[in-house]
Protein backbone atom coordinates (compact mmCIF):
# COMPACT_ATOMS: atom_id res chain seq x y z
CA UNK A 1 0.00 0.00 0.00
CA UNK A 2 1.20 3.48 -0.60
CA UNK A 3 0.95 6.11 1.48
CA UNK A 4 -0.42 9.28 0.97
CA UNK A 5 2.98 11.37 1.04
CA UNK A 6 3.96 8.37 -1.76
CA UNK A 7 1.16 9.24 -4.15
CA UNK A 8 1.56 12.99 -3.58
CA UNK A 9 5.27 12.53 -4.81
CA UNK A 10 4.23 10.58 -7.84
CA UNK A 11 1.52 12.24 -9.18
CA UNK A 12 4.23 15.63 -9.15
CA UNK A 13 6.94 12.72 -10.75
CA UNK A 14 4.17 12.12 -13.36
CA UNK A 15 3.69 16.08 -14.15
CA UNK A 16 7.20 16.59 -14.71
CA UNK A 17 8.09 13.76 -16.76
CA UNK A 18 4.96 14.78 -18.82
CA UNK A 19 5.91 17.98 -19.13
CA UNK A 20 9.28 16.75 -20.18
CA UNK A 21 8.15 14.90 -22.88
CA UNK A 22 5.45 17.84 -23.76
CA UNK A 23 8.75 20.35 -24.65
CA UNK A 24 10.60 17.42 -26.31
CA UNK A 25 7.50 17.06 -28.65
CA UNK A 26 6.75 20.80 -28.88
CA UNK A 27 10.68 22.31 -29.31
CA UNK A 28 12.19 19.01 -31.38
CA UNK A 29 9.19 18.24 -33.71
CA UNK A 30 11.84 16.89 -36.50
CA UNK A 31 12.40 14.25 -34.25
CA UNK A 32 9.37 12.75 -34.62
CA UNK A 33 8.76 13.67 -38.59
CA UNK A 34 11.91 12.93 -40.05
CA UNK A 35 11.94 8.44 -40.38
CA UNK A 36 15.39 7.97 -38.66
CA UNK A 37 15.03 10.42 -36.22
CA UNK A 38 11.28 9.45 -35.53
CA UNK A 39 12.74 5.38 -35.28
CA UNK A 40 15.37 5.81 -33.19
CA UNK A 41 13.13 8.46 -30.54
CA UNK A 42 10.72 5.37 -30.10
CA UNK A 43 13.95 3.11 -29.44
CA UNK A 44 15.60 5.37 -27.04
CA UNK A 45 12.15 5.09 -25.18
CA UNK A 46 13.27 2.01 -23.54
CA UNK A 47 16.23 4.27 -21.60
CA UNK A 48 13.79 6.72 -20.93
CA UNK A 49 11.34 4.40 -19.09
CA UNK A 50 14.08 2.57 -17.43
CA UNK A 51 15.27 5.93 -16.07
CA UNK A 52 12.01 6.65 -15.21
CA UNK A 53 11.53 3.72 -13.46
CA UNK A 54 14.65 4.72 -11.16
CA UNK A 55 13.25 8.78 -10.40
CA UNK A 56 9.81 6.61 -9.65
CA UNK A 57 11.65 4.89 -7.25
CA UNK A 58 13.88 6.91 -5.46
CA UNK A 59 11.95 10.28 -5.42
CA UNK A 60 8.60 8.18 -4.17
CA UNK A 61 10.89 6.04 -1.88
CA UNK A 62 9.67 3.05 -2.96
CA UNK A 63 10.24 -0.47 -1.84
CA UNK A 64 10.35 -3.16 -4.71
CA UNK A 65 6.81 -4.29 -3.53
CA UNK A 66 5.13 -1.01 -3.96
CA UNK A 67 7.17 -0.44 -7.64
CA UNK A 68 4.76 -1.87 -9.81
CA UNK A 69 1.99 0.39 -8.19
CA UNK A 70 4.02 3.70 -8.16
CA UNK A 71 4.64 3.08 -11.45
CA UNK A 72 0.60 2.33 -12.22
CA UNK A 73 0.10 5.62 -10.37
CA UNK A 74 2.61 7.32 -13.14
CA UNK A 75 1.42 5.95 -15.94
CA UNK A 76 -2.22 6.29 -15.12
CA UNK A 77 -1.89 10.31 -14.18
CA UNK A 78 0.58 11.20 -17.28
CA UNK A 79 -1.77 9.55 -19.50
CA UNK A 80 -4.96 11.21 -18.10
CA UNK A 81 -2.67 14.63 -18.55
CA UNK A 82 -2.21 13.36 -22.22
CA UNK A 83 -5.94 12.38 -23.17
CA UNK A 84 -6.78 15.98 -21.05
CA UNK A 85 -3.98 18.12 -23.70
CA UNK A 86 -5.23 15.89 -26.60
CA UNK A 87 -9.08 16.16 -26.44
CA UNK A 88 -8.95 20.45 -24.85
CA UNK A 89 -5.46 21.76 -26.11
CA UNK A 90 -3.84 19.85 -28.85
CA UNK A 91 -1.74 22.96 -29.50
CA UNK A 92 -0.10 22.63 -26.44
CA UNK A 93 2.24 19.32 -28.72
CA UNK A 94 2.79 21.25 -31.66
CA UNK A 95 0.91 23.85 -34.63
CA UNK A 96 1.21 20.61 -37.15
CA UNK A 97 -1.55 18.17 -36.80
CA UNK A 98 1.12 15.53 -37.76
CA UNK A 99 3.24 16.55 -35.11
CA UNK A 100 0.23 16.61 -32.47
CA UNK A 101 -0.56 12.65 -33.65
CA UNK A 102 3.25 11.32 -33.96
CA UNK A 103 3.94 13.34 -30.58
CA UNK A 104 1.00 11.89 -28.85
CA UNK A 105 1.61 8.53 -30.08
CA UNK A 106 5.38 8.66 -29.22
CA UNK A 107 4.14 9.77 -25.84
CA UNK A 108 1.32 7.12 -24.99
CA UNK A 109 4.13 4.52 -26.55
CA UNK A 110 6.81 5.23 -24.47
Amino acid sequence: MLARSQVLKLIFVSLALWVAATLYIRFFPSALLDPVLGALSFLTTFVFAWLSIVIIRSTAGLNPDQLVAGVSVVGTVAMMIDGAVLHWWPAIYGESETVVRLGAAWLLWG
